[in-house]
């Protein structure tokens, strides 16, 4: 089932079956997904009810996530529901293809990912999730709801070209039918919420998002111990280099900036960290890393990790000041957080893979080492984050979606928070599933905790 040469005419039309590498895996993604489902209680209890409740009865889902096999329960746990699921990848290196096998043959999902898939069959594969047409999507980046408003707002010209030509085949009823079909999203991550939120505040968002990623069960241990976790991992696993020892220089210091930081120190790592933000920064220094500008800490680096969201945190000059051997990668959303352009320009041809996700480029003599071609490390070499983390995350997902069903059209055509209820029950069910608990407030202290008057 993979993407062959096509003419230009089937290259504009959706897919209406799934395009994944090899049906034949599925039996290993099958495996893979049921570990990661041990590790998932919260999203299994959500399953279970969904089973019975059916909230998302007779609701299209077209989710642009990672295709791992925790995302393979989500989906589960949505078609449970009663969901009809399209699926592609949110990065062209994030997909386990057993995993979208299994889901394909073993559940009826929809899928479009081949891990490695070029920039145009990652943009064909958005394609065919639009062409679900959806009531609901979710995202990992905002790509599906930024096609959609660009196909909205007739800015065909800002499209990838496979959605542009398919779109360019459509009249104008049915591309404004696209997006009023939605009654909203969920978005996973930091760099989407970002797109989002501008779109909000240029009064172009069309209708309500449910930011998951700003729920404390989410950015809190997904962003913080996932993303550390899973990057520290993706790094070892290309490079198999020692941490203890090196230099590790960390741009940014947000919630993944914080759990890389501190899970390599963990490792041995002498750990630099780089901010735009002082109030940030002041906090690295707080909390024992060294703070300086990424200009100081070119020279200085062995490892250099990003994770801003931001466009080109190491440029042309970073790279020239690198010492020879210096490893470089980024788990921030988009590549762009590195300037690689400017780095083959620099390198000019000089450049040669030397291992699995490891490209040498060779700058003055020196060699800079790019780990994932700049994709997100933790999901180009490794696994990405662990199950038990993404429990929360997912669960958050899954009661965004039942959330935008009942309440969506009260809602404001705005970015919103999980509701801090849905919040509190995620937390209190992964305590639970963990073997710990809580105190409840006696009647004393609630009326303590109410009043003004009882003095000290």
């Amino acid at each position: 089932m993979t993407t062959g040469l096509k003419t230009e005419t089937e290259r504009a039309t959706p897919r209406t079956r799934s395009d994944v590498k090899d049906l034949s895996l599925a039996d290993q993604g099958l495996r893979r997904t049921e570990w990661a489902e041990r590790s998932m209680p919260v999203l299994r209890q959500i399953k279970d009810r969904f089973a019975t409740d059916r909230p998302l009865a007779g609701k299209k889902v077209s989710a642009c996530l990672h295709v791992t096999s925790e995302t393979a329960n989500l989906m589960v746990t949505l078609k449970a529901g009663g969901a009809d699921i399209a699926l592609c990848a949110s990065n062209p290196l994030s997909t386990q293809d057993d995993v979208a096998a299994h889901l394909v043959r073993d559940h009826g999902i929809k899928v479009f990912a081949i891990k490695g898939e070029n920039d145009q069959t990652y943009y064909e594969h958005v394609r065919d999730a639009i062409a679900h047409e959806p009531d609901i999507t979710m995202d990992d980046g905002a790509d599906v709801v930024s096609a959609l408003h660009m196909i909205a707002l007739n800015r065909l010209d800002d499209l990838a070209p496979p959605v542009r030509q398919w779109v360019e085949t459509l009249n104008a009823d049915k591309r404004r039918a696209l997006l009023e079909k939605v009654i909203g999203s969920t978005e996973e991550t930091t760099t989407g919420v970002i797109r989002l939120k501008a779109m909000a505040k240029d009064g172009i968002l069309r209708f309500p998002v449910i930011s998951v990623n700003d729920s404390f069960t989410k950015h809190l241990f997904d962003n913080r111990y996932g993303t550390g976790q899973s990057t520290i991992d993706g790094i070892i696993r290309a490079t198999n280099m020692l941490l203890a020892g090196s230099t590790m220089v960390v741009a940014g210091y947000g919630w993944c900036g914080r759990g890389v930081a501190g899970r390599a120190r963990g490792a041995g790592a002498n750990v630099i960290v780089t901010e735009i933000d002082p109030l940030k920064a002041l906090e690295a220094l707080m909390d024992g890393f060294r703070v300086m500008t990424m200009e100081e800490a070119a020279p200085i680096g062995d490892v250099f990790c990003t994770l801003t969201g931001n466009i080109h945190v190491i440029r042309s000059e970073h790279f020239r000041a690198m010492k020879d051997g210096a490893v470089v990668c980024n788990s921030g959303h988009f590549n762009v957080e590195l300037d690689l352009e400017a780095l083959a320009v620099l390198a000019g041809g000089n450049r040669r893979p030397v291992r699995d996700f490891v490209e040498e480029f060779i700058v003055s003599g020196k060699r800079v080492f790019v780990l994932g071609e700049g994709r997100l490390i933790n999901l180009a070499s490794a696994e990405g984050h662990p199950a038990s983390v993404m429990d929360m995350s997912f669960a958050n997902q899954s009661l965004g979606a039942e959330y935008l069903v009942d309440k969506a059209s009260s809602l404001a055509k705005d970015v919103h928070r999980v509701p801090e209820t849905l919040d509190r029950e995620i937390a209190r069910l992964k305590l639970a599933a963990m073997g710990a608990h809580v105190d409840n407030l006696t009647d004393e202290q609630r009326k303590y905790l109410a009043s003004w008057d009882m003095g000290t």
